[in-house]
């Protein structure tokens, strides 16, 4: 059953085993590239994934966990995909849970990069603040939607992290490609924690950057009784993008769990 799911854009770099990747929050699939890349040539199809209401995926109305965990397994199966290995950063990580407790037989590992399964309360409120303060009527160029930016915000990477989501609606005409409205709307669900009497037994590495305060040691104990195939890993020099800070230790650790078992 996927009533309500809509058909994901993707990028697919390689060819072999299926490799899904999936953004976290005003994020999309191409913010991976480097990633996919490395791994095509370990010899995975690797899906960089949009998720609902964000890069050039369809924009909805509605957003949950539930939903974008429904939008996965109609992805999957349109693809034909089984036997998953799947990344999943932040919000991403997230839908990847929701989507391995539901549909556990399509995985065959599980990456969960710096998010746990608790709730976590609303903490974008500078970043959407800046992004609102972004009147996409009146600006003329992504330099005048920088310089607004800049006005409420003061991480470089943060806001080419946003910019990277701009783009030429028509020749006069900038938009955001996320549903900022829609995801302003649902900021608190997308909080929301896995069900307490979720249970996954599919090979999960939790992955955490060492300056991130997103994933500590005091998570453990809730994940473990959660998921009972269970490893943890912390990338050093790196904090919550951790793929995009430690780029090379981030690929090793996955690189190393999805090339061995786990006992």
């Amino acid at each position: 059953m996927d009533s309500g799911a809509v058909d994901l854009h993707f990028q697919k770099t390689g060819e072999g085993k299926p490799l899904v990747i999936l953004h976290g929050l005003f994020g999309l699939g191409d913010n991976w590239k480097t990633q996919a890349n490395l791994f095509s040539q370990e010899g995975y199809a690797v899906y960089s994934v949009d998720l609902r209401n964000h890069g050039r995926s369809p924009h909805s109305d509605e957003m949950s966990y539930e939903l974008m965990a429904e939008d996965l397994n109609r992805f999957a199966n349109i693809n034909r995909l089984e036997s998953i290995v799947m990344i999943g950063h932040s919000m991403g990580g997230k839908s990847a849970m929701f989507f391995a407790r539901k549909y556990p037989q399509k995985l065959s590992r599980l990456i969960v990069v710096d998010i746990a399964p608790r709730y976590y309360s609303p903490h974008h409120q500078s970043v959407i603040a800046a992004m609102d303060a972004v009147d996409l009527k009146s600006i003329h160029s992504r330099r005048d939607a920088e310089q607004i930016l800049r006005q409420g915000l003061t991480d470089e990477a943060t806001i080419q992290f946003l910019l990277k989501n701009l783009y030429w609606k028509s020749d006069e005409s900038l938009s955001w490609r996320f549903n900022l409205p829609v995801l302003e709307r649902e900021i608190e669900s997308l909080g929301s924690a896995l069900p307490p009497d979720s249970h996954i037994a599919v090979p999960t590495l939790f992955i955490r950057g060492s300056r991130s305060g997103y994933l500590s040691t005091e998570d453990e104990p809730g994940i473990r009784k959660i998921f009972t195939d269970v490893r943890f890993v912390t990338v050093p020099d790196a904090g919550h993008w951790v793929h995009a800070e430690n780029p090379k230790g981030f690929y090793a650790a996955v690189n190393r769990f999805i090339r061995s078992g786990i006992a």
